[in-house]
């Protein structure tokens, strides 16, 4: 049986299809490290970007966006949002940027992550 790909075009599409599947864990930075909320704190080495979506607004370059889906070493999936370019904020996450560039990128298909 085919399936047809997902249509990932918008923001808020890659976030609902997140809900369904349970994976709308956001990873948010402390000083400790990545935490998604579970009481457990991650470090670049324990996790890695399966896949990677930017959203470039149309007609106002600060709508655009960043989403990294995350999955850390104990299988916890979710998901970092950021601003794209020079709108990326981070100012109550110090080290954002520096942090999620250590992570690992492999990326996989969006068919083995949403099904």
């Amino acid at each position: 049986m085919l399936t047809q790909p997902m249509q990932m075009t918008t923001l808020s599409s890659v976030l609902e299809q997140l809900r369904i599947k349970k994976h709308d864990n956001e990873f948010r930075m402390t000083e400790e490290g990545f935490t998604a909320g579970k009481g457990k704190t991650y470090q670049p080495e324990d996790l890695r970007i399966i896949r990677t979506y930017r959203f470039e607004g149309n007609s106002d370059p600060a709508d655009s966006a960043v989403v990294y889906l995350i999955e850390a070493n104990d299988g916890l999936i979710g998901y970092s949002l950021d601003a794209f370019g020079a709108y990326s904020d981070h100012d109550e996450e110090e080290g954002y940027d520096e942090f999620i560039r250590k992570i690992p990128v492999e990326e996989k298909s969006e068919q083995s992550i949403f099904e």
